[in-house]
């Protein structure tokens, strides 16, 4: 089963959390052991896993990503936004998310977060779930 989710960003650079949002379609594809992967078909967004309790550490991220690549940096790049692709490259566009009992197996604190970088936009996500 492949659907695509629809993230609404409200921020240039933004961490928006779609565990639920992907953990709803595993739910809806019925496979109860399987692989799940989730692709990001943009070039200035990611994707991530990381801690998703403590919203201080997509923060510090956020903090962190914007002093290694600043928005403003005597890039050539003529669009301004040469800065979104790098971190978007840093992130990824993918990941993988392996699937058992019907749940995302995921560690007690991680979350699968979206990454913007070039916002406030409406972006797709897709993703796939396939049997073992």
């Amino acid at each position: 089963m492949q659907k695509k989710i629809t993230v609404l960003t409200h921020s240039q650079v933004e961490f928006t959390k779609i565990t639920h949002q992907i953990q709803a379609l595993v739910q809806e594809s019925g496979v109860e052991n399987g692989i799940c992967h989730v692709f990001v078909p943009h070039t200035t967004a990611g994707i991530t896993i990381n801690e998703g309790a403590d919203p201080d550490v997509v923060h510090d991220m956020i903090m962190e990503l914007n002093k290694m690549v600043p928005f403003k940096d005597g890039y050539r790049h003529m669009e301004g936004n040469s800065a979104a692709h790098i971190k978007a490259s840093l992130m990824g566009s993918s990941a993988a998310i392996f699937i058992q009992n019907y749940e995302l197996v995921l560690g007690t604190w991680q979350a699968i977060f979206f990454c913007e970088f070039d916002g406030p936009r409406s972006r797709s996500v897709l993703v796939r779930v396939d049997r073992k």
